[in-house]
C-alpha cells in the first residue's frame, strides 16, 4: 500500500505546483507524478535538515509543494530554449 500512497500524494502535490506555477509543461499524469514524488524528497529532505519540521507533521506537505515547484522551476530553466 505503501508505493500507492506514494504515487497518489506524489500526483497530488505535482498538480498543486503546476497550479500554483502555470505555463507550458509537456507531459501527464506521469510526469506530474514524478514532479510531484521528486519535489517531496526535496522538500523532505531540505526541511528536515534545516529542522523546520519532522516526519509526519503537517508542514511536509507544504514542504513537499514548495519543493515540487523548484523542480518544475528547474526543469523549466533547463528545456528553455
Amino acid at each position: 500500500m505503501g508505493i500507492i500512497w506514494t504515487i497518489i500524494i506524489g500526483f497530488i502535490v505535482g498538480l498543486i505546483a503546476k497550479f500554483l506555477m502555470p505555463g507550458k509543461d509537456g507531459g501527464g499524469f506521469i510526469m506530474t507524478t514524478l514532479l510531484g514524488i521528486i519535489g517531496s524528497v526535496v522538500g523532505t529532505y531540505v526541511g528536515s535538515a534545516l529542522g523546520w519540521y519532522e516526519v509526519g507533521e503537517g508542514a511536509g506537505f507544504i514542504a513537499s509543494v514548495l519543493g515540487a515547484m523548484i523542480v518544475l522551476f528547474l526543469a523549466r530553466m533547463l528545456t528553455k530554449r
